[in-house]
């Protein structure tokens, strides 16, 4: 008897394991789909103005604004794609506010063959969100010096580059002259949720063990005392 002692032990403490990892995966699942949730209300509530300067960033991300100015004509292209169009650039723009500030619009998305179309400055009306997407890191190639072309939409970088607020409004509609470009409104389609898949791994991972494990008492009971 004595033999199967520590094989069943080992069998029952590896599926105790793997199956509250299995469980705490299925609460991060919850936690995390009433946090998207409450971004998404969020992200289509009511517009509101631009807060003011100087304010604390950190609660505003998604907050949906409205904001009434004009485009400079200074505009930064980062590298993009969309389905069923292809490769393409989001188009990223100084505005001047009706109030005189000088924030980011990220007003869209262009294909690759509107790249070289002039787009001067011109007034706009725009409901759409703030946005500080973290798109870079320490892999992400910088700018591109000969072409121009950016390959992730750094807030911080783009406003001294641009010489602006770093406040990057992302646009949801847009009134006035739209020169061809698609707004590509702040969804949470891009934030990942993959605690379902987590969690069936771990109890399958589980079943695995316990399948061991007896398989592994069957061998025991079948070699001789």
């Amino acid at each position: 008897m004595k033999r199967y002692i520590f094989p069943l032990l080992l069998g029952i403490v590896g599926c105790a394991i793997l199956i509250s990892l299995g469980i705490w995966q299925v609460q991060r699942l919850g936690w995390k789909e009433a946090m998207l949730a409450e971004i998404s209300a969020k992200i289509e509530g009511q517009p509101q103005a631009l807060p003011a300067t100087g304010s604390d960033t950190k609660p505003l991300k998604y907050e949906p604004v409205h904001v009434a100015g004009r485009t400079t004509g200074q505009e930064i292209l980062v590298l993009s794609g969309q389905k069923g169009v292809g490769a393409g650039y989001r188009v990223i723009d100084a505005f001047e506010t009706d109030q005189g500030r000088k924030i980011l619009l990220d007003r869209g998305f262009i294909p690759e063959d509107a790249k070289g179309t002039a787009r001067p400055a011109t007034d706009l009306s725009v409901t759409g969100n703030l946005h500080w997407p973290e798109e870079a890191d320490k892999y992400t190639p910088a700018p591109d010096a000969k072409t121009g072309i950016w390959f992730a939409r750094d807030v911080p970088a783009m406003a001294a580059k641009l010489g602006t607020e770093p406040v990057l409004v992302v646009a949801r509609t847009v009134q006035g002259d739209a020169q061809g470009i698609t707004p590509v409104p702040v969804t949470i389609t891009g934030i990942p949720n993959d605690h379902l898949g987590y969690a069936i791994t771990w109890f399958l991972l589980a079943i695995v063990w316990a399948g061991m494990t007896i398989f592994l008492l069957w061998r025991i009971r079948r070699q001789p005392a």
